[in-house]
Protein backbone atom coordinates (compact mmCIF):
# COMPACT_ATOMS: atom_id res chain seq x y z
CA UNK A 1 0.00 0.00 0.00
CA UNK A 2 1.20 3.48 -0.82
CA UNK A 3 2.27 6.76 1.66
CA UNK A 4 -0.74 8.78 1.87
CA UNK A 5 1.38 11.31 0.07
CA UNK A 6 1.68 8.49 -3.02
CA UNK A 7 -2.13 7.60 -3.44
CA UNK A 8 -3.07 11.71 -3.42
CA UNK A 9 -0.74 12.29 -6.17
CA UNK A 10 -1.69 8.65 -7.98
CA UNK A 11 -5.24 9.46 -7.11
CA UNK A 12 -4.86 12.87 -9.02
CA UNK A 13 -3.18 11.08 -11.87
CA UNK A 14 -5.44 8.90 -12.32
CA UNK A 15 -8.49 11.52 -12.22
CA UNK A 16 -7.40 13.50 -14.93
CA UNK A 17 -5.77 11.10 -17.01
CA UNK A 18 -8.51 8.97 -17.44
CA UNK A 19 -10.94 11.52 -19.20
CA UNK A 20 -7.88 13.39 -20.75
CA UNK A 21 -6.76 11.35 -23.76
CA UNK A 22 -3.54 10.62 -22.46
CA UNK A 23 -3.57 7.29 -20.44
CA UNK A 24 -3.83 6.98 -16.98
CA UNK A 25 -3.01 3.11 -16.71
CA UNK A 26 0.52 5.40 -18.20
CA UNK A 27 0.56 7.33 -15.21
CA UNK A 28 -0.24 5.15 -13.32
CA UNK A 29 2.72 2.73 -14.12
CA UNK A 30 5.04 4.97 -15.05
CA UNK A 31 4.80 7.64 -11.54
CA UNK A 32 6.08 4.66 -9.43
CA UNK A 33 8.91 3.57 -11.79
CA UNK A 34 10.19 7.36 -12.50
CA UNK A 35 9.92 8.27 -8.35
CA UNK A 36 11.12 4.85 -7.48
CA UNK A 37 8.27 4.02 -5.55
CA UNK A 38 6.65 0.78 -4.51
CA UNK A 39 4.65 -0.32 -7.56
CA UNK A 40 1.23 -0.48 -5.56
CA UNK A 41 0.08 -2.61 -8.35
CA UNK A 42 -2.68 -3.16 -10.99
CA UNK A 43 -5.66 -4.02 -8.08
CA UNK A 44 -5.13 -0.26 -6.13
CA UNK A 45 -4.57 1.31 -9.48
CA UNK A 46 -8.44 -0.32 -10.28
CA UNK A 47 -9.10 0.89 -6.69
CA UNK A 48 -8.45 4.42 -7.45
CA UNK A 49 -10.71 4.07 -10.57
CA UNK A 50 -13.82 4.12 -7.92
CA UNK A 51 -13.14 8.19 -7.76
CA UNK A 52 -13.43 8.24 -11.80
CA UNK A 53 -16.54 6.36 -11.44
CA UNK A 54 -17.85 8.61 -8.80
CA UNK A 55 -16.86 11.54 -11.31
CA UNK A 56 -18.21 10.41 -14.46
CA UNK A 57 -21.96 9.82 -12.63
CA UNK A 58 -21.74 13.05 -10.72
CA UNK A 59 -20.49 15.00 -14.04
CA UNK A 60 -23.60 12.75 -16.58
CA UNK A 61 -26.39 12.69 -13.74
CA UNK A 62 -28.81 13.95 -15.96
CA UNK A 63 -27.45 11.95 -18.55
CA UNK A 64 -28.02 8.97 -17.21
CA UNK A 65 -31.15 9.19 -15.33
CA UNK A 66 -32.45 9.72 -19.29
CA UNK A 67 -30.74 7.20 -20.53
CA UNK A 68 -32.10 4.31 -17.56
CA UNK A 69 -35.46 5.84 -18.51
CA UNK A 70 -34.44 4.99 -22.47
CA UNK A 71 -33.12 1.79 -21.49
CA UNK A 72 -36.67 0.81 -19.52
CA UNK A 73 -38.35 1.70 -22.73
CA UNK A 74 -36.27 -0.39 -24.75
CA UNK A 75 -37.41 -3.21 -22.30
CA UNK A 76 -41.03 -2.80 -22.60
CA UNK A 77 -41.60 -1.82 -25.88
CA UNK A 78 -38.88 -3.94 -27.53
CA UNK A 79 -38.35 -1.24 -29.70
CA UNK A 80 -35.37 1.16 -30.47
CA UNK A 81 -36.96 4.60 -31.78
CA UNK A 82 -35.74 8.06 -29.81
CA UNK A 83 -32.06 9.12 -30.06
CA UNK A 84 -31.99 8.45 -26.18
CA UNK A 85 -33.04 4.60 -26.94
CA UNK A 86 -30.13 4.39 -29.30
CA UNK A 87 -27.93 5.82 -27.46
CA UNK A 88 -28.37 3.81 -24.34
CA UNK A 89 -28.31 0.42 -26.90
CA UNK A 90 -25.26 2.17 -28.75
CA UNK A 91 -23.07 2.21 -25.07
CA UNK A 92 -24.27 -1.94 -24.33
CA UNK A 93 -22.74 -2.61 -27.64
CA UNK A 94 -19.86 -0.77 -27.71
CA UNK A 95 -19.11 -2.32 -23.87
CA UNK A 96 -19.08 -5.48 -24.90
CA UNK A 97 -16.30 -5.52 -27.40
CA UNK A 98 -13.73 -4.44 -24.09
CA UNK A 99 -15.81 -6.67 -21.24
CA UNK A 100 -14.74 -9.74 -23.18
CA UNK A 101 -11.43 -8.57 -23.88
CA UNK A 102 -10.96 -7.12 -20.34
CA UNK A 103 -11.72 -10.76 -18.92
CA UNK A 104 -9.68 -12.77 -21.61
CA UNK A 105 -6.33 -10.19 -21.22
CA UNK A 106 -6.60 -9.35 -17.71
CA UNK A 107 -3.11 -11.31 -16.61
CA UNK A 108 -1.26 -10.11 -19.20
CA UNK A 109 -2.49 -6.29 -18.30
CA UNK A 110 -1.02 -6.92 -14.46
CA UNK A 111 2.45 -7.95 -15.92
CA UNK A 112 3.44 -7.58 -19.48
CA UNK A 113 1.71 -4.62 -20.55
CA UNK A 114 3.18 -2.95 -17.51
CA UNK A 115 7.03 -2.49 -19.32
CA UNK A 116 7.69 1.01 -19.44
CA UNK A 117 9.38 0.84 -23.02
CA UNK A 118 6.13 -0.55 -24.30
CA UNK A 119 3.90 2.17 -22.22
CA UNK A 120 6.53 4.95 -24.22
CA UNK A 121 5.55 3.33 -27.35
CA UNK A 122 1.88 3.59 -27.06
CA UNK A 123 1.70 6.64 -25.67
CA UNK A 124 3.63 7.85 -28.83
CA UNK A 125 1.82 5.80 -31.39
CA UNK A 126 -1.75 6.62 -30.34
CA UNK A 127 -0.75 10.49 -30.00
CA UNK A 128 0.46 10.33 -33.84
CA UNK A 129 -3.08 8.64 -34.54
CA UNK A 130 -5.20 11.12 -32.27
CA UNK A 131 -3.38 14.18 -34.27
CA UNK A 132 -4.10 12.40 -37.46
CA UNK A 133 -7.84 11.61 -36.53
CA UNK A 134 -8.78 15.04 -34.85
CA UNK A 135 -6.51 17.16 -37.94
CA UNK A 136 -7.87 15.27 -40.93
CA UNK A 137 -11.47 13.56 -40.59
CA UNK A 138 -14.44 14.90 -41.04
CA UNK A 139 -15.85 16.14 -38.20
CA UNK A 140 -19.70 17.40 -38.92
CA UNK A 141 -21.46 14.77 -36.87
CA UNK A 142 -23.10 15.58 -33.44
CA UNK A 143 -23.24 12.46 -30.76
CA UNK A 144 -27.17 12.61 -31.95
CA UNK A 145 -26.12 11.35 -35.44
CA UNK A 146 -24.40 7.89 -34.50
CA UNK A 147 -24.85 5.17 -36.18
CA UNK A 148 -24.41 1.05 -34.78
CA UNK A 149 -21.37 0.50 -36.95
CA UNK A 150 -19.81 4.12 -34.68
CA UNK A 151 -20.81 2.05 -31.54
CA UNK A 152 -19.24 -0.96 -32.37
CA UNK A 153 -15.79 0.07 -33.75
CA UNK A 154 -15.65 2.68 -30.64
CA UNK A 155 -16.21 -0.16 -28.65
CA UNK A 156 -13.24 -2.36 -30.99
CA UNK A 157 -10.85 0.42 -29.94
CA UNK A 158 -11.68 0.48 -26.57
CA UNK A 159 -10.01 -3.24 -26.44
CA UNK A 160 -6.71 -1.65 -26.73
CA UNK A 161 -6.47 0.40 -23.86
CA UNK A 162 -5.76 -2.79 -22.03
CA UNK A 163 -2.42 -1.68 -22.86
CA UNK A 164 -0.94 0.88 -20.71
CA UNK A 165 -0.16 3.90 -22.99
CA UNK A 166 -2.93 3.84 -25.54
CA UNK A 167 -5.24 5.01 -22.64
CA UNK A 168 -9.12 4.37 -23.01
CA UNK A 169 -10.52 7.76 -23.46
CA UNK A 170 -7.84 8.51 -26.18
CA UNK A 171 -8.50 5.34 -28.24
CA UNK A 172 -12.23 6.14 -28.22
CA UNK A 173 -11.82 9.42 -28.64
CA UNK A 174 -9.37 8.54 -31.65
CA UNK A 175 -11.67 6.06 -32.89
CA UNK A 176 -15.07 8.83 -33.19
CA UNK A 177 -13.18 11.49 -34.55
CA UNK A 178 -12.36 9.22 -37.16
CA UNK A 179 -15.27 7.96 -37.86
CA UNK A 180 -16.52 11.93 -38.24
CA UNK A 181 -17.59 12.55 -35.18
CA UNK A 182 -17.52 16.57 -33.70
CA UNK A 183 -15.01 16.89 -30.90
CA UNK A 184 -17.67 16.94 -28.20
CA UNK A 185 -19.49 14.47 -29.44
CA UNK A 186 -16.74 12.03 -29.73
CA UNK A 187 -15.90 13.25 -25.99
CA UNK A 188 -19.06 13.02 -24.47
CA UNK A 189 -19.74 9.07 -25.78
CA UNK A 190 -16.44 8.39 -24.50
CA UNK A 191 -17.19 9.25 -20.96
CA UNK A 192 -19.95 7.84 -20.94
CA UNK A 193 -18.99 4.71 -22.83
CA UNK A 194 -16.16 4.62 -19.54
CA UNK A 195 -18.85 4.28 -16.86
CA UNK A 196 -19.55 0.03 -17.46
CA UNK A 197 -16.14 -0.81 -17.77
CA UNK A 198 -14.85 1.27 -15.02
CA UNK A 199 -17.74 -0.12 -12.79
CA UNK A 200 -17.08 -3.76 -13.76
CA UNK A 201 -13.57 -3.26 -13.04
CA UNK A 202 -14.40 -2.04 -9.25
CA UNK A 203 -16.46 -4.44 -9.15
CA UNK A 204 -14.21 -7.39 -9.45
CA UNK A 205 -10.55 -5.46 -7.90
CA UNK A 206 -11.68 -3.45 -4.96
CA UNK A 207 -13.09 -6.15 -2.86
CA UNK A 208 -9.83 -7.68 -3.22
CA UNK A 209 -7.74 -4.74 -2.36
CA UNK A 210 -9.94 -3.95 0.88
CA UNK A 211 -9.82 -7.69 1.82
CA UNK A 212 -5.80 -7.42 1.33
CA UNK A 213 -5.28 -3.92 3.14
CA UNK A 214 -8.71 -2.76 4.21
CA UNK A 215 -10.20 0.68 3.93
CA UNK A 216 -6.90 2.30 4.70
CA UNK A 217 -6.63 6.07 4.55
CA UNK A 218 -4.30 6.33 1.27
CA UNK A 219 -6.94 4.24 -0.13
CA UNK A 220 -9.77 7.13 0.67
CA UNK A 221 -7.14 9.25 0.02
CA UNK A 222 -6.56 8.35 -3.55
CA UNK A 223 -10.05 7.95 -4.57
CA UNK A 224 -11.26 11.31 -3.03
CA UNK A 225 -8.90 12.75 -4.97
CA UNK A 226 -9.47 10.54 -8.41
CA UNK A 227 -13.34 11.80 -8.13
CA UNK A 228 -13.01 15.56 -8.03
CA UNK A 229 -9.30 15.45 -10.40
CA UNK A 230 -11.28 13.77 -13.05
CA UNK A 231 -14.26 15.97 -12.95
CA UNK A 232 -12.59 18.99 -13.27
CA UNK A 233 -10.84 16.63 -15.81
CA UNK A 234 -14.09 16.15 -17.36
CA UNK A 235 -15.31 20.01 -17.16
CA UNK A 236 -12.21 21.33 -18.58
CA UNK A 237 -12.32 18.81 -21.69
CA UNK A 238 -15.76 19.19 -23.01
CA UNK A 239 -15.13 23.05 -22.87
CA UNK A 240 -11.95 23.03 -24.12
CA UNK A 241 -12.44 21.07 -26.91
CA UNK A 242 -15.03 23.21 -27.95
CA UNK A 243 -12.84 25.69 -29.33
CA UNK A 244 -9.56 23.72 -29.85
CA UNK A 245 -8.34 20.50 -31.19
CA UNK A 246 -6.62 17.51 -29.65
CA UNK A 247 -3.72 18.47 -30.85
CA UNK A 248 -2.01 19.77 -27.33
CA UNK A 249 -3.13 16.38 -26.29
CA UNK A 250 -1.21 14.42 -28.66
CA UNK A 251 1.82 16.80 -28.42
CA UNK A 252 1.98 15.86 -24.76
CA UNK A 253 1.75 12.09 -25.40
CA UNK A 254 4.70 12.08 -27.99
CA UNK A 255 6.94 14.28 -25.59
CA UNK A 256 5.97 12.23 -22.59
CA UNK A 257 7.29 9.02 -24.45
CA UNK A 258 10.03 10.23 -26.03
CA UNK A 259 10.94 11.01 -22.42
CA UNK A 260 10.69 7.57 -21.08
CA UNK A 261 12.05 5.98 -23.51
CA UNK A 262 15.36 8.21 -23.08
CA UNK A 263 14.84 7.63 -19.29
CA UNK A 264 14.34 3.74 -19.68
CA UNK A 265 17.55 3.54 -22.02
CA UNK A 266 19.97 5.10 -19.85
CA UNK A 267 19.27 3.21 -16.90
CA UNK A 268 19.63 0.32 -18.80
CA UNK A 269 16.35 -1.51 -19.78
Amino acid sequence: MPTIFQALVLGLLQGLAEFLPISSSAHLALAPWLFNWPDPGLSFDVALHFGTLIAVVWYFAGEWMSLLRAAGQIIHTRKIVTVEQKRAAFLVVATIPGGIFGLLLEKKAETAFRNPALIATALIALGILLWLADRLARSDRPITHMTWKDAILIGCAQVFALIPGVSRSGSTITAGRALGLDRNGAAAFSFLLSMPIIAAAVVLKVPHVIREAGMSLPLLVGVAASAISGWLAISVLLKYVSRHSYGAFALYRVLLGAAVLAIYFARGG
